[in-house]
């Protein structure tokens, strides 16, 4: 009797759970609302309305699935994802693999309407005798939670997320009702395909095509028999049967799976021994684990660069106002994002970059190069020699889409906004610069009072040249040539301010975006900074005749359904003439073409116009070379990584072996960047037609010069007074043999033209013309008469190596 009294709630409970189920299994069957069961009174009646009133309708949203991103040439690039689960149709998945999934879930599948009938009934017995909530759950039904829970997710909404899988009778009654609606309105093939597509297989892998990607390298398509068991076997306890963590509980598992194929009649019994044969650990062997986003791209740097681009830039608003809105949507909403990088000329970009600076070398050796189409701002290639495993850093950006905070010096590159703003101050193309005399040893001191209010210096500037050069020189020499206190002289002579302003409207920033230090030496010789994509961009808004455009690596982007998301078109805009940059182009060909340029000897430029500029910074620590065709311009940088030894000693990029270029004593802009960009610029143009610069105005070609008043025979007080009231600045240059009276001015440069506001070298006669001037005592090197500004770090070599005749 005592065992029956402690056996009677178990009784009852079973009694009532077939009573219960007696009303659902009719109601589940038809598909229809649960009528009142006398049989179960009020309490029957008040669940069977509480089922009536759950919703039916199921609605099935896009899964989260992977993008893409793609070169111009449609060549994948990456997929971002917040889930590795890559899409496909039931057609692109194995029969195999759809077979061993039946047999091991749901062995009905094709025979039952959402409910297996008998399994259903075994659960439910079971759950009433033992007070738990058991699933045998159809596929169907696993569809249904899965989505449920996937869609929770996606809105960030964790408690509905928990509450699609909890085990309970609501959830599990809603499932039902939910399963009856898939089951009317879904064919079977599309439950199975989905069901595939968004189940989890354990080791970061969702969906059937990620994870025969992950576990085996080969795509669902091909998945063979053991293949297909072992994953099926995956899903029920995706950690315990996760065949890398543990291979024998997943080797039992996929037996158990191919056993209940051989049982269906799915396999037979000599497949399925073969498939047992093998095991898991060597079935793993050419698997393809997810990585990174990025770290597993064919450019990886590129990638990373467009993941922070996607999330960051203005431009790419349309994908949602906050970076985390626009991520979610990168990684959920399987967009096609197709960039404007050309995969050909990115190979071509990084063998040339590779073929003087190893990736992985032990030397503090790095090199990067940006390519850009002038008019548009289109990145087609960003390439650069640093291992991506090691140092996620791209050299070529901003620090805002992953780059440094503030790039590297830029040296004499930035020579160029001199020669604009000198142009678009009126000065003739073929005017002159009176170039103080300087050398590697005898530097030319630019005293604070020269260029007070000019350049807001506070202290002296030392100026080096390359080899012993100075005097009255052309524009297009002292460019050519890279002649230091040139273009320190000019600079001085406009005004920092004005060649700073230029800098601006040609898209030149640090690293942070901040402008560059309006200090002389920066402004002049490049001792600020910048990053390889935005000196190629500044550069060519000269190649498109005065229009900046801002970088831009997108082409298109469309949803996963095919819908072109609009996105708006990078800015460009007029910042310079046309008509200046023609004459500035002109000027850069000089580099390339001139007998003594500082990149001679590595462009043909008669036989593709090209111009451009070198750059080396103090110490020969970094080294230059941009330059640009009317279709297309390119930056190359090669230098030390880290700048700097511990102890703030810049480091030294002479003596270095720089792979198939060989060892340099000394290098300079024109040693190894020159001839790199010749190899990336060779490769950007191919298939192009020639395209001529075009020719300079006249309004360029003359300046807009005013003359000069006749000073010679003046004393220098009058002399001065008389350029002063004409609206020129003057100074004293050094003593001349002449047949004018000692002391008085023989001779003035420029000679009879100058800019309005420039200043005239009033020099001065010593008295004689006779051969005794070889004997006399040398007369102090100038006085400076007040005007220009502030100074600040030191020189900045330019890119001329030691003597005149040939680089190093």
């Amino acid at each position: 009797m005592e065992g029956r009294a402690q056996n009677l709630p178990h009784v009852l409970r079973l009694l009532l759970g077939l009573v219960v189920l007696s009303a659902l299994m009719g109601l589940l069957m038809a598909g229809i609302a649960i009528p009142a069961i006398g049989a179960g009174g009020s309490a029957t009646t008040s669940s069977v309305k509480a089922f009536n009133d759950l919703p039916s309708e199921f609605a099935v949203s896009p899964l989260a699935q992977q993008s893409k991103i793609l070169s111009a040439d449609r060549k994948l690039i990456a997929n971002p994802y917040d889930e590795n689960r890559i899409i496909v149709p039931l057609a692109k998945i194995s029969p195999w693999m759809q077979k061993a999934q039946i047999a091991i879930e749901d062995s009905r599948f094709y025979e039952h309407g959402g409910l297996d009938v008998r399994g259903f009934t075994r659960a439910m017995v079971s759950n009433f005798s033992s007070g738990d909530v058991q699933g045998a759950s159809t596929i169907t039904q696993q569809y249904v939670k899965i989505t449920l829970q996937e869609n929770a997710l996606r809105r960030d909404d964790k408690e509905a997320a928990e509450a699609a899988v909890a085990k309970t009778y609501t959830r599990k009654l809603q499932e039902l009702k939910y399963a009856l609606d898939v089951e009317r309105n879904f064919t079977k093939e599309q439950i199975l395909a989905g069901y595939l597509n968004l189940v989890y297989y354990g080791d970061q892998a969702y969906g059937v095509e990620a994870a025969a990607q992950n576990y085996f390298g080969v795509p669902a398509a091909k998945l063979t028999l053991g293949q297909s068991a072992l994953l099926a076997g995956i899903v029920q306890q995706p950690t315990k049967y996760n065949p890398v963590i543990n291979p024998k509980q997943s080797q039992a598992r996929r037996n158990a799976v191919l056993d209940r194929m051989q049982f269906l009649g799915m396999a037979t019994a000599t497949n399925v021994a073969a498939a047992k044969k093998q095991p898991v650990a060597a079935m793993l062997g050419n698997r393809k684990p997810p990585k990174g986003v990025c770290q597993r791209s064919s450019q990886p740097f590129f990638c990373a660069y467009m993941m922070e681009y996607l999330q960051k830039s203005p431009q790419m608003a349309v994908l949602g106002k906050t970076p985390a809105e626009r991520l979610k949507n990168i990684n959920q909403g399987g967009l096609t994002i197709t960039t404007t990088l050309d995969t050909k000329l990115q190979a071509a970009t990084m063998r040339a970059l590779t073929d003087a600076v190893p990736v992985g070398n032990k030397s503090n050796l790095g090199a990067a190069s940006t390519v850009v189409e002038p008019g548009t701002g289109k990145i087609l290639a960003m390439a650069q020699s640093t291992d991506f495993g090691a140092s996620q850093l791209n050299l070529n950006v901003d620090q805002r889409y992953g780059g440094s905070q503030y790039g590297y010096q830029f040296g004499s590159t930035a020579k160029m906004y001199a020669l604009v703003a000198a142009l678009e101050s009126g000065m003739p193309l073929d005017g002159t610069i009176d170039a103080p005399s300087a050398s590697p040893d005898d530097p030319h001191s630019f005293t604070r009072a020269e260029m007070k209010g000019r350049c807001n210096s506070d202290k002296d500037w030392s100026v080096e040249n390359d080899y012993r050069s100075g005097g009255v020189m052309p524009l297009a020499k002292a460019t050519a040539e890279s002649i230091n206190t040139a273009f320190g002289q000019l600079v001085i002579d406009l005004g920092c301010k004005k060649v700073h302003d230029v800098m601006n409207r040609m898209g030149v920033h640090q690293g942070d975006g901040k402008p560059i230090y309006d200090s002389v030496a920066s402004i002049t010789l490049g001792a600020g900074t910048m990053t390889p994509m935005t000196i190629a961009s500044s550069y060519a808004t000269l190649a498109a005749r005065g229009k900046y455009c801002e970088p831009t690596p997108i082409a298109s982007i469309t949803t996963s359904n095919g819908k072109v998301i609009k996105v708006p078109p990078t800015t460009c805009k007029q910042v310079i003439r046309p008509d200046v940059a023609d004459g500035v182009n002109q000027l850069l060909v000089g580099p390339l073409k001139d007998s003594r340029g500082t990149a001679e000897g590595v462009w043909d430029v008669a036989e593709r116009p090209a111009a451009g500029k070198t750059g080396t910074t103090n110490n020969h620590n970094q080294s230059w070379f941009v330059g640009y065709t009317p279709q297309r311009a390119a930056s190359v940088w090669i230098g030390n990584v880290k700048v700097a030894r511990p102890n703030g000693q810049l480091m030294t990029l002479n003596g270095k072996c720089f792979n198939e270029y060989g060892c340099k004593k000394s290098v300079f802009g024109g040693t190894i960047a020159a001839p790199v960009w010749a190899q990336v610029m060779k490769a950007a143009s191919a298939g192009l037609p020639v395209v001529n610069f075009t020719a300079p105005s006249s309004a360029v070609l003359n300046g807009n010069y005013v003359p000069i008043p006749d000073v010679v025979g003046d004393s220098v007080d009058t002399a001065m007074g008389k350029l002063g009231a004409a609206g020129f600045r003057a100074k004293i240059g050094s003593r001349v043999d002449s047949s004018i009276r000692e002391g008085r001015v023989a001779k003035t440069s420029p000679a009879a033209r100058a800019a309005k506001g420039a200043t005239i070298t009033l020099f001065i006669s010593r008295g004689y013309t006779t051969s005794e001037t070889a004997s006399r005592a040398p007369q102090p090197r100038q006085t400076i008469v007040p005007q220009p500004s502030e100074p600040t770090v030191g020189p900045q070599p330019n890119t001329k190596p030691t003597k005149p005749p040939k680089r190093p």
